[in-house]
């Protein structure tokens, strides 16, 4: 079982940067995909960026150009960097990973977007 921990959300004014990090407990070599999800309220939970474990990464169209996806398989961990962030990247941001028979969810953390 891999546990999966969010941080380095926080309240952060427009135009400005945040990066996230999502740690695993176990290895992350063997995760085929790992990604990050975001849920406002009201909104459907939307896949934001996903990295594959051979590095290939794809964006939703509303981060193309901001964000950035990446994973560091000796640390176990993967990153969002969000730049230019706008009020409407306000939102849970999740971790996901998903292994061949097995998928994982952390539990999210809080970026507010706010001037």
């Amino acid at each position: 079982q891999v546990q999966l921990v969010e941080s380095g959300g926080g309240l952060v004014q427009p135009g400005g940067s945040l990066r996230l990090s999502c740690a695993a407990s176990g290895s992350i070599f063997s995760m085929n995909v790992m990604a990050w999800y975001r849920q406002a309220p009201g909104k459907q939970r939307e896949l934001v960026a996903h990295i594959t474990s051979g590095g290939s990464t794809d964006y939703a169209d509303s981060v193309k150009g901001r964000f950035t996806i990446s994973r560091d398989n000796a640390k176990n961990t993967v990153y969002l960097q969000m730049n230019s962030l706008k009020p409407e990247d306000t939102a849970v941001y999740s971790c996901y990973a998903r292994q061949t028979f097995s998928n994982y969810w952390g539990q999210g953390t809080q970026v507010t977007v706010s001037s």
